[in-house]
């Protein structure tokens, strides 16, 4: 503080700096709690930043980030000049855009139906199941997969013969598949967003509920004109965080229901799995690396782009 009242630019950062303290010193168990995530932030994404140089580089294990040959952008043209390029690309955005179109539809379904219950014990023991599947892994989803789908002895084929009709290898269809992922990206996620925009709808203060109701408004137009336009803002946040991700596929899903199944690549092989098979097979680390920096940028142009469109429109439900 000065003569004249007004406060200076470093007056300030101290007095932030004096408040951060004080709240570290007030909430010490809460900070404790996010300790381990800030630490494992710090180390997996901030000091990974300067491996971005492989992207530009030869990169050779024993000379290192700083040693290795730099060869410019040399290293995306593997990615851009291969024939596979467009494909895996449109299946990598088509894919992702069918699993948030689809996935967050549902979730705000789900999580409207639950709202609308009246018995709580049948509300938790529903979330509880619908929770269930976000926690098994993809590999083992892929052997339940395959229970249904078998050829010899796929649940879906024994139907099939029971109604009188022949046996299909759904392994060497790859036009089915893409419904087949979406299906499954459902089932084991929707539950958890649901959770999420449960969450958003609870805090929805009831006296509005309650005033509607007085003016004769009906459940379905309180749904409609009240809880559906309070959660958009949760409802557009969770898509765009999503469409920042657009150009990264679920390789763990993808690779563990997939495979190597060649058969199935026309509409399942996306830009992971792609990248993945050339590093298994060339064993070329700069590779890899050029094409995560190009998905990355895309991710970023994205979520930037979207965000702009929806600042534009719908302020409420922007980022920043």
């Amino acid at each position: 503080m000065r003569g004249g009242g007004c406060l200076t630019m470093q007056d300030t950062k101290l007095i932030r700096r004096n408040g951060l303290i004080k709240d570290i010193r007030r909430n010490k168990f809460s900070y404790l709690i996010i300790l381990p995530a800030l630490i494992y932030t710090f180390i997996f994404s901030y000091c990974s930043y300067p491996y971005i140089l492989i992207a530009f580089q030869k990169y050779n294990y024993e000379k290192g980030i700083f040693g290795s040959e730099w060869v410019g952008l040399k290293n995306f043209e593997f990615f851009f000049l291969s024939r596979k390029a467009p494909e895996v690309t449109w299946n990598t955005i088509y894919l992702n855009f069918l699993f948030i179109i689809t996935g967050t539809m549902l979730a705000v379904v789900i999580a409207i139906m639950l709202n609308e219950l009246k018995c709580r014990i049948f509300v938790k023991n529903t979330q509880s199941i619908m929770l269930f599947p976000n926690y098994l892994s993809w590999v083992v989803v892929s052997y339940m997969l395959y229970s249904f789908f078998s050829t010899e002895h796929g649940i879906i084929n024994k139907v099939i013969e029971a109604f009188g009709g022949n046996r299909v290898n759904w392994y060497i269809q790859p036009n089915v598949w893409p419904a087949i992922l979406v299906l499954m990206r459902i089932w084991k996620g929707a539950g958890i967003n649901a959770v999420i925009f449960l969450a958003a709808i609870t805090g929805i203060d009831e006296f509005i509920f309650q005033a509607a109701s007085i003016d004769g408004a009906n459940r379905w137009q309180q749904i409609w004109h009240i809880t559906i336009p309070l959660i958009m803002p949760t409802v557009t946040i969770m898509t765009l965080l999503a469409i920042g991700k657009i150009m990264y596929g679920d390789f763990g899903m993808i690779y563990a229901l997939i495979g190597d199944n060649g058969v199935l690549y026309p509409t399942t092989d996306i830009i992971d799995t792609y990248v993945f098979r050339a590093l298994r097979k060339i064993g070329d680390p700069s590779h890899a690396m050029a094409i995560s920096l190009f998905q990355s940028a895309v991710g970023f142009l994205m979520v930037y782009g979207s965000n702009w469109v929806t600042r534009k429109f719908f302020s409420e439900g922007a980022l920043y």
